[in-house]
């Protein structure tokens, strides 16, 4: 098995992007504002909206393992998004790999970088604040009609 690929997606990676995003969804619904219903019965253009920049894909011998990305929420300010990797992935530096990718795309548009964690998700807290970023103290539902929370962090400039 090969060192795992970390790369920005191409639009000619829609389908290794849904698949990876489906399986994100399946795997760990409480990570995510979206659901798996909600994204299967997106249509092609809701696709190809997610794979603009800064979409990145982890792929181990050629098969998608892992994603990240992000979108700007509010005038400069990054919002990442879509972080997973396939549990048999973690714990081996990717997620930090994912990081450099959409943090470097955000700082060279001078944009800060935030993100939300599930409150109780430590492993990916843990990730988070040992790749820099910091609480806000800002938390909100996860989703309309979650009991879940989360945590909003950000990433000092």
């Amino acid at each position: 098995m090969t060192d795992p690929v970390v790369r920005y997606v191409t639009s000619s990676d829609l389908e290794l992007w849904k698949d990876v995003r489906l399986r994100s969804l399946a795997e760990s619904p409480d990570a995510f504002g979206s659901t798996l219903a909600r994204e299967e019965a997106f249509g092609e253009a809701d696709w190809l909206d997610r794979l603009a920049p800064p979409a990145v894909l982890v792929l181990a011998d050629d098969a998608p393992v892992g994603l990240g990305g992000g979108f700007e929420v509010e005038p400069g300010t990054l919002l990442v998004v879509a972080m997973w990797l396939e549990p048999a992935w973690r714990g081996r530096g990717l997620s930090r790999r994912i990081l450099d990718l959409v943090v470097a795309w955000a700082r060279q548009r001078g944009l800060r970088v935030e993100l939300d964690v599930t409150e109780g998700n430590g492993p990916a807290r843990a990730a988070y604040l040992a790749y820099g970023f910091v609480p806000t103290g800002h938390v909100e539902p996860l989703r309309e009609g979650s009991p879940l929370r989360v945590e909003r962090m950000e990433l000092p400039a």
